[in-house]
């Protein structure tokens, strides 16, 4: 036999297209060659195999070897294929059988003495391969990561030589230690914020529903303190979402350490390719790191107005789309997006103690750095204003987010139990029917836009934040009371004079 197929998976965003790593050995002269668009990674791999499988007491084929990685089409990176060419190289030249990778994927780089590595996209990788009922052939550093993929079914081992031997059932596959991340939390407590009973209403409102929030204030009041407080009264992720967020922190070569909603804080001076995702082959950004958690942007108007812009469509969507010459790649985003801003370059407009020293022309200045638009996407507008410093040391007997986080999850569960999905995601005709807005609510609605100036995506926010706060108090429709409280959430971000 003088040829072979090894199938794997390229590191292309969470859909990892599937590689065939053709193998064939012919009389010649001795060389190596790789063809189908391989990067530098991909073209080095000939000598890192090469050293492996002889370190591994194997023998490398004295013979002319041309690899093929197909589709040529699709640009190849990284050293994820060093495994399967080195097998594809033993069974080939008679040293592995041939069925011993039938419904297999390999992936993994290889050491100079032979020992695997684990390589970025290998969760991805393995979740397609699980959706294609062939199992995976990896490292062992990378299996501990896949154990909990449904469906999954790994052969591991340390090195090259091991591995063989499991493949030919030698050996016993190693045992696969657990990943499972801590049952702690590095969210801020909201029994450590003193007062400020509006912005943790509205936070409590935000979580329940899956709403976007936007807190504005002068400096000092709690504005980012508030924000590091919503993971911790989030529901857990359950085991899908965990996947998805691992699969993609295992794309930048990361792993949660702590199994809970994320929380990502960008500074201001982050370009839009670093929060929506970018390179040659994009990788995911902020806003995919921040999927199924939170996305916090501090001092919001800092934020250049281009990256801005570019989030508002994964807002509406809950993905976000690349797209470069030589491919197209998706990612979830679907996150709750919490920005904090001051009201002015002082920060001190409209604060009851502190005179303002801007300029109406700095103010609407200032306010104009972010667009219309975006601020039409924050279901939730909430000024934090300073608290009276005695209470800072009085008792407040504030509630812990441990309490907070029940009532959340009872409410979540109320939307998923009636609509399959948080009150964030409603669209069009399950909007309205899950209000169930009588005739004064409608009135309601109806003045408040005109008065407002509310857009139709407005008045759909606003009625997804009454259906929050109508299933946070248990009830089966939306109330004047909930549209009212909803209503007082709003209109909060114009420019003072």
């Amino acid at each position: 036999m003088n040829y072979a197929v090894v199938l794997s998976r390229a590191n292309q965003g969470l859909d990892a297209p599937l590689v065939r790593v053709e193998v064939h050995l012919s009389n010649g002269l001795p060389a190596f060659t790789v063809v189908g668009m391989p990067e530098t990674a991909v073209r080095e791999s000939k000598d890192r195999v090469r050293s492996a499988l002889l370190n591994s007491h194997f023998e490398f084929p004295d013979r002319r070897i041309t690899v093929n990685l197909a589709p040529a089409d699709l640009p190849k990176g990284g050293g994820r294929f060093d495994l399967p060419i080195a097998l594809g190289i033993l069974c080939a030249s008679g040293q592995l059988p041939g069925d011993a990778l039938l419904s297999s994927e390999c992936i993994g780089e290889l050491a100079l003495d032979g020992t695997l590595r684990a390589v970025r996209g290998t969760v991805a990788a393995a979740m397609a391969a699980s959706q294609c009922k062939r199992r995976m052939v990896l490292a062992q550093e990378s299996a501990s990561l896949c154990q909990s993929i449904p469906g999954t079914h790994m052969v591991c081992a340390t090195d090259l030589l091991s591995l063989c031997a499991v493949l030919r059932g030698r050996a016993d596959p190693p045992e696969v230690e657990s990943m499972e991340a801590p049952p702690v939390t590095t969210a801020t407590n909201l029994a450590e914020v003193c007062g400020q009973h509006i912005p943790k209403r509205a936070l409590e409102i935000a979580a329940s529903g899956g709403h976007n929030l936007v807190l504005t204030g002068p400096p000092g009041t709690g504005k980012s303190l508030l924000a590091n407080c919503l993971p911790g009264i989030l529901p857990p992720p359950d085991d899908r979402e965990w996947l998805t967020v691992c699969a993609l922190y295992d794309l930048q070569g990361k792993i949660p350490e702590i199994r809970q909603r994320a929380f990502r804080a960008p500074h201001h001076s982050a370009s839009a390719a670093a929060l929506v995702g970018g390179g040659p082959i994009p990788m995911p950004g902020e806003i995919s790191l921040a999927h199924g958690g939170v996305l916090f942007l501090d001092e919001l108007p800092e934020f250049s107005r281009h990256a801005l812009d570019m989030l508002r469509e994964p807002l509406e969507t809950g993905e976000i789309r690349l797209a470069r010459a030589n491919c197209s790649i998706r990612y979830p985003a679907r996150f709750q997006l919490i920005a904090a801003m001051n009201p002015c370059p002082c920060g001190y407009a409209g604060d009851s103690e502190k005179p303002c020293k801007c300029s109406a022309a700095q103010r609407l200045s200032y306010g104009g750095r972010v667009s219309g638009p975006l601020l039409d996407r924050m279901d939730l507008q909430v000024r934090v204003d300073r608290e009276d410093a005695v209470d800072l040391f009085s008792g407040h007997g504030a509630e812990d987010s441990v309490i907070v986080q029940g009532r959340v999850v009872q409410s979540r569960e109320r939307q998923f139990k009636r609509q399959g999905t948080s009150n964030a995601q409603l669209r069009g005709s399950a909007l309205l029917d899950s209000c169930a807005c009588g005739p004064e609510e409608r009135r309601l609605i109806q003045r408040s836009a005109k008065q407002l100036k509310l857009s139709a995506r407005a008045v759909h926010r606003l009625l997804r934040v009454a259906r929050s706060i109508a299933d946070l108090r248990g009830e089966d429709t939306v109330t004047v009371t909930a549209l009212k409280e909803a209503l007082s959430y709003r209109d909060t971000l114009r420019p003072t004079q």
